[in-house]
């Protein structure tokens, strides 16, 4: 399939699991991906030469997301990158965000500090609201463009020591739909979020055993999440199959959200 030839995605915290994941899925389907990272630059290295083997196009764009002048310094490496014939089979544009990057510590809330709050802020919220803006202000001189932002079931489900990285995740929600609202009509952008839960990845279950079995019993389609269950979406979300979807959070969850609470 190639829902998305001709299209240019920068996808951000594209170093780890999640952000492989995305970025893969947006090449499959025909994009070129500029792929982020902040310290996982050989990881991001690897993610680019399984694009590039495949047949795609790629390049890896190291910044720290926490200061602002390096997400408007990203994007707009990104956008260069395109123009110069990188992506996007030369149309030269950046048509999708995605912001994945973020941290998520655990820290009961007593005794959290201010430098603990901001840490996970800055990187999970602050970050979203730098590089939605500066992308918004290529992707409006450019008959729009997708934003799409990562948040989490957390956002409405807080787990305990999650204080700060729940709150995050429920501001980047309404963040997408406030965004939605401002960016689209005559400026062509659309803006949405997803929220997954929980996903695998290496050593989880021996790192959190009861959390695992726990999501398992409740999960409805019988498994965790994987990466790419988050990139189809992501990908959907960017695609002209969504043409019509704006400020929307979808939840990509197994279906643990429809599972009652008593």
């Amino acid at each position: 399939m190639t829902l998305l030839a001709g299209r240019t995605a920068l996808i951000t915290g594209a170093g780890g699991g999640l952000g492989r994941g995305i970025a893969l899925r947006f090449a499959e389907e025909g994009a070129a991906v500029a792929l982020h990272c902040r310290t996982a630059v050989e990881a991001a290295r690897a993610v680019a030469a399984d694009i590039v083997a495949a047949g795609g196009r790629a390049v890896v764009l190291q910044a720290d997301l926490r200061a602002e002048e390096e997400c408007r310094r990203l994007v707009r490496e990104a956008a260069e990158w395109a123009g110069a014939g990188g992506g996007g089979g030369g149309e030269g544009r950046l048509t999708s965000l995605v912001n994945n990057a973020g941290v998520q510590p655990a820290r009961p809330l007593p005794g959290m500090t201010a430098a603990d709050w901001r840490e996970v802020v800055d990187t999970n919220l602050t970050s979203v609201f730098a590089c939605t803006q500066a992308a918004a202000e290529i992707m409006r001189a450019h008959d729009g463009g997708t934003i799409t932002h990562i948040a989490s079931v957390e956002a409405a489900t807080p787990a305990e020591g999650h204080a700060h990285y729940a709150a995050s995740k429920a501001a980047v929600v309404l963040h997408a739909r406030a965004a939605a609202r401002e960016y689209g009509g005559p400026h062509g952008i659309r803006v949405n979020s997803v929220s997954p839960g929980l996903i695998e990845r290496d050593g989880l279950a021996e790192a959190w055993p009861e959390g695992v079995r726990r999501w398992r019993e409740a999960v409805a389609v019988g498994r965790l999440g994987r990466p790419e269950d988050v990139g189809d979406a992501c990908v959907f979300l960017a695609s002209p199959l969504a043409s019509w979807i704006t400020g929307h959070d979808l939840v990509v969850d197994g279906g643990v959200s429809a599972r009652p609470s008593w």
